[in-house]
């Protein structure tokens, strides 16, 4: 199983090797650049199931969309730059600060250093090929262009947000700023549905397995998808949870999971750019575990009324050997409290000027 980077260079840090950590890196790759065996028989659980159970990450380097001029697939010799920059940005940013240092300028103060991030250590392996966009259709790896109803429902959504600044009122700041969902920095979220990297840290997940239910359990903001198994009884249309509601079936070695209803302030892209669904959208989404190590993460969006098109993506999950650890977010969600505070006061300076 492939070490997780970031976590060698983290431990040599905190033995006190600290001269390794000025030194260029020169990333140990080792390219996975077999395709799996088609023939891979997954183990089962006690109900005769794919054993899904444990804990797994979905972290990369890979970004959702495709950068413009590249092809669909990287070169091993892209591959391993782009391997060694990381290691080598990670070696950089985790330096001990300079103690006398002059405070930061007013406003954007920044935030952690290298050591409390983990993008992951590379690009995507799917197959044996290191992807260059989590999406693989449309054929550019692009999310599609809106169609004319989403582009209209987007223009009307960004008018009304217009009216008001951020922090006017506690429901108008992004949901993950108030810990109720998280939304990645590739904007579909970590449960989704789609489900996708975070971009920054907590890409950590556990499935827990009955013979009725998958659930899923997500590091960041410790959110829970629960996924029912058989027959679906749907719910009515206007009941919309934040994750939809899903249902599932095995397909051979896969589940099929088919979800509807999502809440309509579970919009792509969240915050003031957001790009509301509607009431139509449906995600489909298929876990196969092709080795011991790996599950393949596959999903489909399908909007008719939002997108010109249908789009979707594959994922591997890799095993993570460690704990996932509750994500506190905020405790008490005094971020919200202190941006609203800091906010009003900022306006009282603008008014006594």
């Amino acid at each position: 199983m492939r070490k997780r980077l970031s976590t060698s260079l983290l431990l040599l840090f905190l033995s006190g090797v600290a001269s390794s950590l000025v030194m260029p890196v020169d990333a140990q790759v080792t390219p996975r650049d077999q395709p799996w065996d088609s023939d891979y028989e997954p183990p089962r659980n006690e109900f005769g199931q794919p054993d899904f159970q444990g804990n797994w990450s979905n972290a990369t380097l890979t970004p959702l969309q495709r950068r413009s001029g590249l092809e669909p697939v990287y070169s091993w010799t892209e591959y391993e730059a782009i391997v060694s920059r990381e290691a080598q940005r990670f070696v950089d940013g985790a330096r001990p600060s300079d103690p006398n240092r002059p405070p930061p300028e007013p406003g954007n103060l920044g935030a952690y250093n290298q050591v409390y991030f983990d993008r992951g250590d590379g690009p995507v392996i799917v197959n044996g090929e290191p992807r260059t966009s989590l999406i693989t259709f449309p054929a550019n790896g692009r999310v599609p262009p809106l169609s004319a109803e989403g582009q209209r429902r987007k223009d009307e959504h960004d008018a009304f947000r217009a009216q008001f600044g951020e922090f006017d009122h506690p429901e108008l700041m992004a949901l993950v700023d108030r810990c109720i969902v998280y939304y990645a920095s590739s904007h579909t979220g970590t449960m989704g549905p789609p489900m996708s990297p975070t971009g920054g840290y907590n890409n950590n997940f556990q499935v827990i397995q009955t013979e009725d239910f998958v659930v899923l359990r997500s590091e960041m903001i410790h959110d829970i998808r629960i996924i029912r198994l058989g027959d679906p009884d749907r719910l009515p249309s206007h009941i919309r949870p934040w994750f939809g509601e899903t249902w599932g079936r095995w397909e051979g070695n896969t589940l099929v999971a088919e979800t509807t209803n999502v809440n309509p302030g579970h919009g792509f892209n969240e915050s003031f750019d957001k790009v509301p669904f509607s009431e139509d959208y449906k995600v489909i989404e298929r876990w196969t575990r092709v080795d011991d190590d790996t599950i393949l993460y596959e999903f489909e969006v399908d909007d008719p009324r939002t997108y010109s098109e249908p789009w979707g993506g594959q994922i591997p999950w890799e095993r993570f050997d460690q704990q996932v650890l509750e994500y506190d977010c905020h405790e008490g969600n005094y971020a919200v409290e202190n941006s609203m505070r800091g906010a009003r006061y900022q306006e009282s300076q603008a008014v006594n000027r």
